[in-house]
């Protein structure tokens, strides 16, 4: 873990593992990591939830495999230790390693909006780089996505994984979809006021 901390602060990356107990998160609050990431199957480990809960950092919840009162309910153990909601953010997640495009369910990503009132992400396990993409024109404040050198090692994770080249194609892209999206005004832009005259009709 250190030296990978020390690999991330020569790059300027933050680091961050995750947690599956209240002993490993220990461990990870005394390495200093800036934000704690709860996997999506320690989302109903109250245990590890309240633990989160009395940091007072910044909470990430994978929330794979989870209805609406699994969410709730995890959010009401953290809320009534004292984090507030803009500390934290969803993430909507299908748990299957590749995941099938037909099971993301992007739509619930302004569900968890609308019905939580806090930021939301994806964790995303498809082939491809198409999902993240879409979820960033949706709103998504945080893109997870596994990340390998070679798809052919041994290993659960490896093939549903994107190789360094299709990385940085979905950071490409994921940059100019947030620039594009703008306001939710519908006025014309600077560029577009230098083009009225020209290309409007107009009486002479």
């Amino acid at each position: 873990h250190r030296e990978i901390i020390n690999r991330c602060k020569i790059k300027k990356i933050e680091f961050l593992s995750t947690a599956f107990d209240p002993a490993s998160l220990k461990y990870l609050l005394e390495l200093g990591i800036k934000r704690i990431k709860i996997p999506s199957g320690e989302i109903t480990n109250f245990f590890l939830l309240e633990e989160a809960a009395s940091s007072n950092l910044d909470i990430i919840i994978s929330t794979g495999m989870c209805n609406i009162t699994d969410i709730e309910s995890a959010l009401d153990i953290l809320t009534r230790k004292g984090v507030k909601k803009d500390q934290i953010t969803l993430l909507q997640c299908t748990t299957n390693y590749p995941a099938s495009i037909t099971d993301v369910n992007l739509n619930v990503i302004s569900t968890l909006f609308k019905t939580f009132d806090v930021d939301v992400g994806i964790s995303d396990h498809t082939l491809g780089i198409n999902v993240p993409i879409a979820a960033t024109a949706l709103g998504a404040t945080i893109i997870e996505k596994h990340f390998t050198l070679d798809k052919l090692q041994d290993g659960p994770d490896h093939m549903s994984s994107l190789e360094p080249a299709e990385l940085l194609s979905m950071c490409q892209a994921v940059r100019e979809i947030d620039l594009a999206m703008g306001s939710n005004k519908k006025v014309p832009s600077k560029n577009e006021l230098e083009n009225i005259i020209p290309v409007r009709k107009s009486l002479v």
